[in-house]
C-alpha cells in the first residue's frame, strides 16, 4: 500500500502539472487550448510516458484491491465494539474512512476515465493541427473539457472526488512513510505539515479546473 501510494502521489505531481497548462489560455495571447493540448499529447502519446501508463494501471488495480482487502481485515478484527466509544480521540474519522474515501475516488476515476482517457485512446476526440509543429495531429482535449465541463452533474462529481482524495491524501501521505520505516518524531511532524500542504494544494487546482470551465473563468 505505501509503495503503490507513492507511486500514485508521484503520479499526481505530474497529472496536476500537465492540467494545470489549461490555464495557459489567460496568460498566452490566442492560445486557445494549444499548450494544454501539447501537454496531452506529450503524456499521452511520448514513449516513456506510455510505457509508465501501464504501471500505473497496474499499481492502481494494486492499491485499489489492497485496500479493500485491508479494510475488510480491519472490521473483522473490529468485529466487537469498545465499552465506551473513542469518537475522534482514538484516531481521526478520515484515518477511520480510507475505504469509504477510496471507494468515492474509484467512482470518480471511472467517470474520469469514461471522459478523457477512453476517447483519447479509441477515438471519438476531435484532431487539431498547429502552424508551429506542421503535419503534427494532436487530440482537441481542451475542447473536450469545456464541453464535459459545462454539465453541473459532472462538474458536481468532479468536486466531491477531489474533496475526498484530498482527506484521502492527508492521511495517506505520511502514513506512507510511517509504514517504511520513518520514525523520527521531527521527521514525521514534517511530513505530516507537507502532506496537509500537498493534500490541499493539488486538490485544489484539480478541483478549480471544472469549476473555472463551468464558470466561465476560462473559455
Amino acid at each position: 500500500m505505501a509503495v503503490t501510494g507513492l507511486s500514485l502521489i508521484l503520479f499526481l505531481i505530474v497529472h496536476v502539472t500537465v492540467n494545470a497548462c489549461m490555464w495557459a489560455v489567460v496568460f498566452v495571447p490566442g492560445d486557445n487550448g494549444e499548450v494544454f493540448n501539447k501537454a496531452a499529447h506529450w503524456l499521452g502519446q511520448t514513449l516513456v510516458p506510455r510505457i509508465l501508463e501501464i504501471g500505473l494501471f497496474v499499481f492502481f488495480i494494486i492499491h485499489i484491491v489492497q485496500g479493500y482487502v485491508l479494510e475488510v481485515q480491519n472490521r473483522r478484527r473490529r468485529g466487537i465494539g469498545y465499552a465506551v466509544k473513542m469518537g475522534s480521540r482514538g484516531s481521526t474519522w478520515y484515518r477511520k474512512s480510507m475505504g469509504l474515501l477510496g471507494t468515492l475516488i474509484f467512482l470518480f476515476l471511472i467517470v474520469h476515465i469514461a471522459d478523457f482517457w477512453i476517447p483519447s485512446r479509441f477515438g471519438g476526440l476531435n484532431e487539431v493541427t498547429y502552424d508551429d509543429t506542421p503535419g503534427k495531429i494532436y487530440h482537441e482535449l481542451y475542447g473536450k473539457m469545456m464541453i464535459v465541463f459545462q454539465n453541473p452533474w459532472i462538474v458536481g462529481l468532479y468536486l466531491v472526488g477531489c474533496i475526498s482524495l484530498a482527506w484521502h491524501l492527508i492521511h495517506g501521505f505520511q502514513s506512507s512513510f510511517r509504514t517504511l520505516g520513518v520514525s523520527n518524531k521531527r521527521y514525521l511532524a514534517m511530513l505530516d505539515g507537507t502532506g496537509w500542504a500537498f493534500s490541499i494544494i493539488v486538490c485544489l487546482l484539480f478541483a478549480l479546473m471544472p469549476v473555472s470551465v463551468y464558470l466561465g473563468w476560462i473559455k
